[in-house]
């Protein structure tokens, strides 16, 4: 598969990112439902989803800045 030149080069399965992020399974649909974290489909398996790695950790505010 080709991608095209708007595809990030850092995607990761949603369970990832969801574990990444440590949000629910609930959560995670929200957020791709409510357009916060863009899809792409996986070339090896349509049936799954991947998100941009960098994306999903830009949603999460630093734990630096909070403690």
């Amino acid at each position: 598969m080709v991608r095209g030149m708007d595809t990030p080069t850092d995607l990761i399965t949603t369970t990832e990112a969801r574990r990444l992020i440590e949000v629910s399974t609930v959560k995670m649909a929200r957020l791709i439902k409510d357009g916060d974290v863009q899809t792409y489909p996986n070339p090896l398996d349509r049936r799954e989803k991947l998100v941009s790695k960098s994306e999903v950790l830009a949603l999460v505010p630093k734990r630096a800045e909070a403690a």
